[in-house]
């Protein structure tokens, strides 16, 4: 050390030379980023699947702007074919976790289909399906209904003037009326069966020795994958299907098909989308499943990040990203029709719909014990549940399936980092239900803590001794 009068350095020449160091004029970084601790991964080479949807975006963005990689993660994106091989491949360990349909861990855990529990810490959107059907069937509707052959026809519009479509070919060809949602335990059936009885068309039940759901059915609901729906569509086999983003909108662009309503105005604001893993997964790794919640909480606000006058400001760059061939894979102009704000119906019917994709916002990517209540009531509904349940057996198994304890941690670590407001997430004091909501297309009420009357509050579907409510 220069200055020093031989080679050994005392306790009491450091602290004579650092006396003489002025730091009065070195600047110190804030960056709140720099206080952030890496967490005790078990794992951190860890391989996700998803299914070409625009919903898929919080994974996708979460890899692509770099919040996996500041957790620690290195994170492989790996498409799925359909939903029961993503989900498979979830149970047999291929995948560490999985963009899911709201329906499939609760489903799995009490054994509709598939038996094996699996647990979400985080939804991944609200809204974002629609029902469309074809351009035969469109025409048909207009002619029932009058007011529809508006350029622009008043929205919502039910499927009353489907109802003596439906009814006439079952007269004719003796089976019932061919239509498509995604997966049994999909938000895209409840949704359809949903719009369909609201206008007394019976979608059929499940039983016991009817695993696919055609008993008493005046529309036949045949499971096909998302980006299948349009060639299906188009060869006739369906007459109209449920599906999420971008396959209503490549209907509209190929012309080969008309969008009669979203799932936004079937019940706004619904849960869709989660992300899911194996319970024994998230048992096994509990500091990597903390720091991919925090990374996806990351990836929703900048998805849903707007500026002053309420536009979304990142969602041209997402839409970007999400076209490319090793994502969703379809073009721009399908992607952003529904991403930026807006849903094409007709090309004389273009509605503003801010809401139509929600990933962070309303405290949309919280998981509400209230959300999985409402799947169980429909597949009770349905009869994929074939047994009476007590309504406290409603709440156990969402507080089962959903785990909010995971994504409040993650949340307030990240709050403790500088990259997320308090505000930003629900109170601590709150228990897990929404408020209350009659906002449905046939106007019925919600209540999450009454799941006995809600499923015999409905003229269509399995009724349950109301004794049951207070069990």
């Amino acid at each position: 050390m220069t200055g020093c009068s031989d080679s050994t350095i005392t306790l009491a020449d450091l602290e004579a030379a650092a006396s003489k160091v002025d730091i009065s004029k070195i600047e110190v970084s804030v960056d709140p980023t720099a206080t952030a601790e890496m967490l005790d991964l078990e794992k951190s080479d860890l391989t996700f699947g998803f299914i070409k949807l625009t919903d898929c975006a919080p994974l996708v963005i979460a890899k692509e702007m770099g919040y996996f990689d500041d957790e620690g993660l290195n994170v492989t994106l790996e498409t799925q074919s359909n939903w029961k091989i993503l989900l498979d491949n979830v149970i047999n360990g291929q995948l560490d976790g999985a963009h899911m349909l709201a329906g499939q861990p609760i489903g799995a855990t009490i054994g509709v289909g598939t038996k094996s529990p699996i647990v979400t810490a985080y939804s991944l959107d609200y809204n974002g399906n629609g029902i469309t059907v074809s351009n035969e069937v469109w025409a048909q509707m207009q002619e029932n209904d009058p007011a529809l052959q508006s350029p622009t026809p008043k929205h919502p519009i039910s499927a009353a003037s489907l109802k003596p479509i439906v009814d006439e070919y079952l007269q004719d060809a003796g089976e019932p009326f061919p239509m498509g949602m995604v997966f049994p335990v999909s938000t895209h059936n409840y949704e359809i069966r949903y719009w369909l009885a609201a206008s007394g068309i019976h979608p059929g039940m499940y039983t016991e020795s009817d695993i696919k759901g055609f008993t008493d059915a005046q529309v036949k609901l045949s499971t096909v994958p998302p980006p299948q729906m349009p060639q299906n569509l188009e060869a006739d086999i369906v007459k109209g299907y449920c599906v999420g983003e971008p396959w209503n909108q490549k209907a509209v662009v190929t012309g080969i098909g008309v969008p009669v309503i979203t799932n936004y105005d079937i019940w706004k604001n619904n849960p869709e989308k989660v992300f899911g893993v194996a319970e024994s997964w998230a048992e096994e790794h509990p500091q990597t499943h903390l720091a991919v919640i925090k990374a996806l909480i990351r990836a929703g606000k900048w998805l849903d990040a707007t500026d002053a006058t309420g536009k979304l400001i990142n969602r041209e760059e997402a839409v970007d990203i999400l076209s490319r061939k090793d994502y969703v894979g379809a073009e721009k102009e399908v992607i952003s029709n529904s991403m930026m704000g807006t849903f094409v119906f007709q090309s004389t019917d273009v509605r503003e719909m801010p809401d139509f994709n929600v990933f962070f916002k309303h405290e949309a990517s919280y998981p509400h014990y209230s959300d999985a209540i409402w799947f169980l009531t429909q597949m009770r509904r349905w009869g994929q549940i074939t047994e009476s349940k007590p309504a406290s057996w409603y709440a156990e198994t969402a507080k089962q399936v959903y785990r909010p304890e995971i994504y409040r941690q993650a949340a307030e670590l990240l709050i403790s980092e500088g990259k997320l407001d308090p505000n930003e997430i629900p109170a601590p004091d709150y228990d897990g239900y929404r408020a209350v909501t009659t906002e449905f297309i046939d106007g019925n009420q919600y209540d999450a803590k009454d799941p006995i009357g809600y499923i015999n509050s409905f003229e269509i579907g399995n009724k349950d001794d109301e004794s049951l409510a207070k069990k």
